[in-house]
């Protein structure tokens, strides 16, 4: 074997890429553009939008508004995210966190998410696993299923 071959475990350890499958950048089969507005949203702004909504329902409205301790009743808070995350996701396609990472939840055909798909799409999203089970457009399961996708404002 030549020093200009790769090992045979770089096929299958480093996945396609690594075999120089070349894949494009997410969303291009989607047919959006890969960086700026409408391109699909990166894993750093999607963490910090659920962590500021998640820090929203545990500490502002679950403590603060409701009076409730998250230890001794741990699916009020759940509760309150599946609420502000159907709410807002239906009504403006976007969250408190969506907003402030630059991002939404956009339907495939760019428009904002309907009622139907945002129900689907919180329902899944508060099981968490669907949503660390994704494709090379960064769309999890939730995503599929809801047809839609998270795109950059």
């Amino acid at each position: 074997m030549s020093r200009n071959e790769p090992r045979w475990t770089q096929t299958w350890l480093g996945g396609v890429r690594a075999a120089g499958v070349d894949l494009g950048y997410p969303g291009e089969r989607l047919g959006l553009p890969e960086d700026g507005s409408g391109s699909i949203a990166g894993w750093g702004r999607r963490i910090a939008a659920l962590v500021v909504d998640w820090l929203i329902c545990t500490w502002a409205i679950t403590q603060l508004l409701l009076r409730t301790n998250p230890a001794e009743s741990p699916w009020v808070p759940v509760v309150v995210f599946a609420v502000q995350y159907l709410v807002l996701v239906g009504a403006l396609g976007q969250t408190f966190g969506h907003r402030l990472a630059g991002i939404r939840v956009a339907a495939m055909d760019g428009g904002d998410p309907r009622w139907l798909p945002a129900l689907a799409r919180t329902a899944l999203l508060v099981l968490a696993i669907p949503a660390l089970i994704f494709d090379r457009d960064h769309r999890g399961l939730h995503d599929r299923a809801s047809n839609t996708m998270v795109v950059r404002m």
